[in-house]
């Protein structure tokens, strides 16, 4: 079964108008976090967080208004009709206003949530094909508006060799940019040796594709360790710290480095594999203890 769009609406380019469907390129599957409830210690209930009122005490969802204060203890009333027609104007579109060419998009801007968008119904086949083809072989990106998840947000449009796909970006007012921390880096001088060693490190350990299953979450497996661990009614041992790096010469470290990975089958070695301290901070259950051999009478 196919899964449900995130938003239906037009894909507008000026005048033209296509039908679309955006679904979240999420899995549906939330691995980056693990809900850790907050419990009474002495009889383990769940906290609850009540409405209060400081007045009239505790309160119902329907008593409940939006308001904004614009002065102290003031507030002018948001009713939902109203903030609901704020985004009635882009909420069933996506319009693109401008193209740019990929470079002109720091990377910076980008928010973290992309959406494919596919055509919705056979009326919108052709002209999807038509644009998609037309960005891909441009190199072009495309940037526009949308309101979804009751939120209007910025958008870049890219195409690929089968799907449009639109990347959620932050508004210039929403970043702190590069260019504010331009007076912490000092100026330093850099030599051709010093250069040539930093480039054969990289060039050794440069990959010809991205693979994101060469990596994991190993925060998460370790917790879900603990946790089956805690389950079973196990007591936990916590590691022993890890020591930080040798303080040693920043060119001499370049140098172990280059010879490191340089090795035969250094450049395949996985993540895990690349860095022992992985194993070393694997939670593990605390060892039984022996039995005390009885004493003899």
């Amino acid at each position: 079964m196919p899964p449900h769009s995130s938003w239906k609406g037009h894909l507008k380019i000026s005048l033209a108008s296509i039908p679309v469907q955006a679904y979240t390129s999420s899995a549906g599957k939330d691995t980056s976090e693990i809900a850790l409830h907050r419990l009474h210690k002495t009889c383990k209930s769940r906290i609850q967080y009540q409405k209060v009122c400081p007045i009239h005490g505790e309160v119902s969802k329907d008593e409940i208004v939006s308001g904004y204060e614009y002065a102290k203890g003031q507030y002018a009333i948001m009713e939902p009709d109203e903030l609901a027609a704020l985004g009635a104007v882009l909420e069933k579109s996506l319009n693109i206003e401008a193209f740019v060419t990929p470079d002109k998009i720091d990377p910076v801007f980008a928010a973290g949530q992309t959406y494919y968008l596919v055509p919705d119904g056979r009326v919108g086949d052709k002209p999807y094909a038509i644009i998609r083809e037309s960005l891909f072989k441009d190199g072009l990106y495309g940037v526009g508006e949308i309101v979804i998840s009751r939120k209007q947000r910025l958008v870049r449009l890219r195409a690929t060799e089968r799907l449009l796909i639109i990347d959620m970006l932050h508004y210039g007012g929403e970043l702190r940019l590069a260019a504010a921390f331009d007076d912490e880096v000092r100026t330093v001088s850099v030599t051709a040796n010093d250069l040539k060693l930093a480039h054969s490190l990289i060039d050794q350990m440069k990959q010809t594709h991205f693979d994101p299953d060469q990596y994991a979450d190993d925060y998460m497996e370790r917790m879900q360790e603990l946790i089956k661990s805690k389950v079973k009614g196990k007591k936990i041992t916590a590691p022993a710290a890890e020591e930080g790096p040798d303080v040693i010469n920043f060119m001499d470290a370049l140098k172990k480095s280059v010879k490191a990975v340089s090795k035969p089958g250094a450049s395949s070695v996985s993540k895990k594999t690349a860095h022992p301290t992985h194993a070393a901070r694997t939670l593990k259950a605390a060892p039984k203890k022996k039995a005390r051999a009885s004493k003899r009478a």
